[in-house]
């Protein structure tokens, strides 16, 4: 499986409407905080926005929900695994990636068979409090030995300035959240790392 190298991660529809069609061809929906009602509503949209224009879409945590409303892929973190039907998501078709932050993390992700493997944070984020320190370039280099031919997902405090680096170091995919939704033209940086990754592609 390959993964576009520009992997957006937005926390609404709204977001995916705003910048898929600008040629995102890989968006995760990762929404916290909200009703079962608006996370379907939130789903629906972006599942209805990312088909109009062949953007691959991928739900955070919401496993059940996800295989209820007919998406295709999910990325769980490591609490979230450990308590997600893992028969239920493959029997729906549906693939799976994972989060990981050290080695007993990445041996954990690693006997789930994902379909492909992250790793975070690189450099440091202002996007949660992270338990973990950050991870570097070279840690990026050994997981990408140790997952052979799995995708790795690099994520955490990505920005247009990093983007060779991540990928010199084994990345498949660069995965960005604030360095776009927090940016004063939002549209505008999209279109810049499009333009950037298109050597990846």
């Amino acid at each position: 499986m390959k993964l576009d190298p520009f992997y957006l991660i937005v926390d609404s529809a709204d977001w995916i409407e705003r910048l898929v069609p600008l040629g995102v061809k890989l968006v995760q929906l990762r929404k916290k905080d909200c009703t079962a009602a608006e996370l379907r509503q939130n789903i629906r949209r972006a599942k209805t926005i990312c088909a109009a224009h062949g953007c691959q879409l991928i739900i955070n945590d919401y496993w059940r929900m996800a295989i209820d409303e007919g998406c295709d892929f999910v990325h769980l973190g490591q609490e979230d695994l450990a308590t997600a039907d893992l028969a239920a998501i493959r029997c729906a078709g549906v693939k799976l990636g994972l989060s990981t932050h050290d080695e007993a993390e990445l041996e954990t992700a690693m006997e789930a068979a994902p379909d492909y493997v992250a790793l975070g944070p690189v450099w440091p984020t202002i996007l949660k409090a992270m338990t973990w320190a950050p991870q570097g370039l070279d840690r990026l280099r050994d997981w990408k030995v140790r997952i052979g031919n799995l995708p790795l997902v690099a994520i955490g405090g990505i920005n247009t300035a990093r983007i060779g680096s991540v990928f010199a170091h084994g990345a498949d995919s660069a995965a960005v959240v604030t360095d776009i939704t927090l940016n004063a033209d939002p549209q505008a940086r999209t279109r810049e790392w499009i333009e950037r990754t298109a050597q990846f592609r």
